[in-house]
């Protein structure tokens, strides 16, 4: 795991960059790489890199050149897949200087150029290239978008780095709010690619390169993500299938030259995860919980029976309410982004407990997604009575509901039932409406703003012909999973120099069977994860397999009404964007007893802006513009792709 950061001059412009700007910019993210780091320069190019030691500790330095020396590579993440590939090269002729995953990408590229380098790879991966032959800058991110990356371009120069404060370090970029990711944050409790929050700076979406040469720049996607039921699966194959994609699957991801660990919790997939590694020999576990008067929410006691049964060498950590609020504000600086997710400062505890003992985290981020382990999948199921009805009498009920009293039992199912589910579901969380966003911000006049289905819409496109749990499972694929989930995943632990591996995000496990699971060996028998539960039997205590999805609990409802309530209003009182009326959270905060749908998440959305703005404009950088920046629409795409 590391950070990789640069600059590439447009050659019609001379080189502007301070000698300076490049280390600056390694610093800004030396977490990401505290053991090594490297920089490499010619009269267009500037790489700089920050290696955290994972395989081939001695001799993995990067940037990494290949037999001409004119190809330079740097690698953040992982090549799953390498061993087979270097066999591969080196019977084309290649020859290898290290033993590194990361020396595979220079040796592809001179072999067949960037579709011999998106083809190949399986991993998790940040990749940047520099064809010198060519002038030409390629970025790439992974299939999944597990590992980040950001840029930004002006006429002359593009700059890119694994982390946004890396940009900033470089002082060629001075951050303002970008708008419509601000009105997006506030329906999704995170920024959906490709934007950020601030103006200017992309992140790079997954499954796509980027190719810069002589100042311009295009966007290609390599995969695509597309979930293709077979009903005719039965689920004795597909459970044989899960077993043996998701066994080769974690003994891939378990290579490492450094200890290897797990997190633990009390759901089925870290546990399947767990037991898979436990098969190849003795593993570290770490579970995390609450102290006080919250213990009785933990999930603790029934990871370490879980821990107990596997025979793994397991860790606690109890997190109180004190050190929760006391790390908030750093927490939410090393996102670098608002995500509104009450669950990731307990990943950051997790992750520093968790290196005391190892380098490297399997983790089982994506199986909900994959399998179909979210509840909210189920819907559809339970809204089919709506289906029989006609249009004229479903309108009447809407009508009816829209009419109701907020909060009257009922009223929610009705509404949701008879709305098409393109309109309805935009992912797993959905924070305030349209209507209510208006109420306490404030736009520039002449900032034209999408609605959230801009996001969403492209990927109902393309899952048109599919159930409806899985045209939920495709958005979540896209934005849920590298918007909140993968980015906290990343952000968390490599705040602390750890490095998150996720065994289910394969693109063979994918390809393989999940992709393939028809519905009801998705949710059949009113269960989730049907086949994946049925997969794990006699790896995992029955107790486990049938145990229902807990998430992580957070008692922000207790702590919002009692513990937090003097911080958070603080915050509301000295922290006041000019565009942003917090008036209107401290009204959600003092009227508790006014019925207010998704109340606490709500405040906790508007808390979680407002730390990251102190922390990014008002304590640290000033929001002047990118001067000459250009916006993502002006971005030519290497090839028509209306579905992506």
């Amino acid at each position: 795991m590391c950070g990789v950061c640069g600059i590439v001059y447009n050659s019609s412009y001379a080189v502007t960059a301070h000698p300076s700007t490049l280390p600056a910019m390694m610093d800004a993210m030396a977490h990401r790489g505290p053991d090594d780091h490297g920089i490499w320069r010619d009269t267009h190019a500037h790489f700089g890199f920050r290696r955290l030691s994972i395989l081939d500790v001695s001799g993995g330095h990067q940037p990494m050149q290949g037999e001409d020396n004119k190809i330079i590579s740097m690698v953040n993440g992982e090549i799953y897949n390498y061993e087979e590939l270097r066999r591969t090269l080196k019977s084309q002729g290649h020859r290898f200087r290290t033993n590194s995953d990361a020396e595979v990408v220079p040796h592809l590229y001179e072999e067949g150029g960037i579709s011999e380098v998106v083809r190949q790879l399986r991993g998790m991966f940040a990749v940047a290239i520099w064809d010198g032959h060519q002038q030409a800058l390629h970025l790439i991110r992974d299939h999944f978008g597990i590992k980040p990356l950001y840029y930004a371009v002006n006429d002359r120069e593009l700059v890119f780095a694994s982390e946004i404060r890396s940009l900033l370090a470089s002082q060629l970029i001075h951050p303002t709010i970008h708008w419509q990711a601000l009105w997006d944050y506030f329906t999704f409790q995170y920024v959906p690619d490709p934007s950020t929050m601030f103006e200017g700076i992309f992140r790079l979406p997954p499954a796509h390169y980027l190719t810069y040469r002589r100042g311009q720049v295009s966007l290609s996607r390599y995969w695509q993500l597309t979930f293709e039921p077979e009903p005719r699966l039965s689920l004795a194959e597909a459970t044989v299938t899960i077993q043996d994609v998701l066994r080769e699957s974690v003994k891939l991801h378990r290579v490492s030259d450094v200890p290897v660990g797990a997190y633990l919790s009390a759901g089925i997939d870290s546990s399947v995860v767990v037991a898979l590694l436990a098969e190849q020999g003795p593993i570290d576990t770490f579970s995390i919980g609450f102290s006080g008067r919250h213990r009785e929410i933990n999930e603790l006691a029934l990871a370490r029976e879980t821990a107990k049964i596997l025979g793994t060498r397991h860790h606690e950590v109890e997190m109180s309410r004190d050190q929760y609020q006391a790390q908030l504000p750093s927490i939410i600086a090393s996102q670098e982004e608002p995500l509104a997710d009450p669950s990731a400062p307990a990943l950051y505890f997790l992750a520093q407990e968790a290196k005391k003992y190892v380098t490297v985290v399997l983790s089982g981020e994506g199986a909900d997604e994959l399998f179909g382990g979210y509840p909210i999948y189920q819907e559809p199921l339970s809204l089919k009575p709506f289906e029989c009805m006609s249009p004229r009498l479903r309108r009447l009920l809407r009508q009816m509901a829209y009419k109701a009293p907020p909060g009257m039992k009922g009223r929610g199912f009705i509404e949701r039932g008879t709305t098409p589910l393109e309109q309805r579901f935009i992912g797993n969380a959905r924070m305030f409406s349209d209507e209510e966003k208006r109420q306490f911000i404030t736009l520039p006049n002449a900032i034209r703003i999408q609605s959230p289905f801009h996001v969403t819409d492209p990927y109902y496109r393309l899952s048109q012909n599919l159930d409806d749990p899985a045209r939920m499972q495709t958005v979540d694929c896209h934005t849920w999973l590298p918007g909140d989930i993968l980015m906290k995943a990343d952000k968390m632990s490599m705040a602390h120099s750890l490095e998150l591996r996720v065994p289910y995000l394969s693109v063979t496990v994918f390809e393989q069977i999940a992709k393939r699971l028809p519905l009801p060996l998705r949710l059949g028998h009113g269960t989730t994860k049907l086949a994946l539960r049925a997969a794990t039997k006699g790896l995992l205590p029955d107790a486990v397999i049938n145990r229902p999805k807990l998430g992580f609990p957070i008692p922000i409802v207790d702590w919002i009404a009692q513990d937090m309530r003097d911080f958070i209003f603080d915050v509301y009182r000295s922290v006041r964007p000019p565009f942003l009326d917090t008036a209107y959270f401290n009204h959600l905060l003092e009227n508790s007893q006014q019925f207010v749908w998704n109340r606490d998440r709500k405040i906790w959305t508007g808390l979680t802006f407002l730390l990251w703005y102190q922390t990014y404009f008002t304590n640290h950088v000033s929001a002047l513009s990118f001067a000459g920046a250009w916006r993502q629409e002006d971005l030519k795409p290497a090839s028509a792709d209306p579905e992506c």
